[in-house]
C-alpha cells in the first residue's frame, strides 16, 4: 500500500537531473516507477480527449518531462491547495495542447486541439467526466494488484468469471469444482476487499 506521501514524494525525485534525453543525474527508477503507476491514466484519458493511440506513450513522457521541470523550477506541492488528482489532470490537458499546436503549427489553437479540448474553450466539457472515469479505473488497477496477492487462484478465478465476465454462478462452480455458495461467497470478499483497497488508495492520494 502507498503512504500518504508516496506521489509527492516521486514528484520530487523526478525533479532530479537534467530530463533532457541525453541528461544526467535522472532518477531512471523513479521515472519508471511513474509511468506503471501513472501510465494507463494518462493514455486513456488522452485518447478520449482525441490523441491517436500511436501518440500516448510519447505524451506520457511529455507529462513526466513537464512535472520534471516544474519540480527543478523549485515549485513545491501543496496538498492544501489542491488535489494530486486535479494537478496530473491539469499537468496532462496542457501536454495536449502543447503537443497538439507542435503537430499542427500552421494552424490556430482552436483549429489543432482535439474536440473534446475545443469543447471545453466553450464551457461545455472540462474533461472532468472523463478524468474521474479513467481516474476511477487507475485505482481499480492498482487495487486490483493487491487482491491478486491476497487471495487465492481459485477466488480470483471465481470472481474474474462470475462478478467481472457475468458468467453463470453455476457454470463457474461446475468448471472450478467448487459450490455454487462458495462463488458467492468468493465475489462478496474480494468486492468488500476490494472497495476498502480503493477508499484507502484514494484518502492516501486525493
Amino acid at each position: 500500500m502507498f503512504s500518504r506521501s508516496t506521489h509527492i514524494t516521486l514528484l520530487e525525485r523526478l525533479g532530479g537531473g537534467d530530463p533532457s534525453p541525453h541528461g544526467e543525474g535522472v532518477d531512471h527508477d523513479a521515472w519508471r516507477a511513474f509511468h506503471e503507476r501513472y501510465g494507463d491514466l494518462i493514455r486513456g484519458f488522452a485518447r478520449l480527449r482525441g490523441v491517436q493511440p500511436a501518440d500516448c506513450d510519447d505524451l506520457v513522457q511529455d507529462v513526466m518531462v513537464s512535472l520534471s521541470k516544474v519540480m527543478r523550477s523549485g515549485f513545491v506541492y501543496d496538498p492544501g491547495k489542491g488535489t494530486f488528482r486535479s494537478y496530473l489532470k491539469t499537468t496532462v490537458v496542457h501536454a495536449i495542447a502543447r503537443r497538439a499546436r507542435q503537430n499542427r503549427p500552421a494552424m490556430g489553437l482552436e483549429a489543432c486541439e482535439p474536440p473534446a479540448t475545443r469543447a471545453s474553450a466553450g464551457g461545455s466539457d472540462d474533461g472532468d467526466d472523463a478524468w474521474e472515469q479513467q481516474w476511477r479505473q487507475h485505482h481499480t488497477r492498482l487495487a486490483m494488484k493487491t487482491i491478486e496477492a491476497e487471495f487465492n487462484a481459485t477466488d480470483l478465478e471465481a470472481f474474474q468469471r462470475y462478478a467481472l465476465l457475468q458468467h453463470d454462478a453455476a457454470a463457474v462452480a461446475r468448471d472450478l469444482r467448487v459450490s455454487v455458495d462458495s462463488v458467492y461467497q468468493a465475489k462478496s470478499r474480494i468486492l468488500r476487499r476490494l472497495s476498502k483497497v480503493i477508499a484507502q488508495q484514494v484518502s492516501e492520494e486525493g
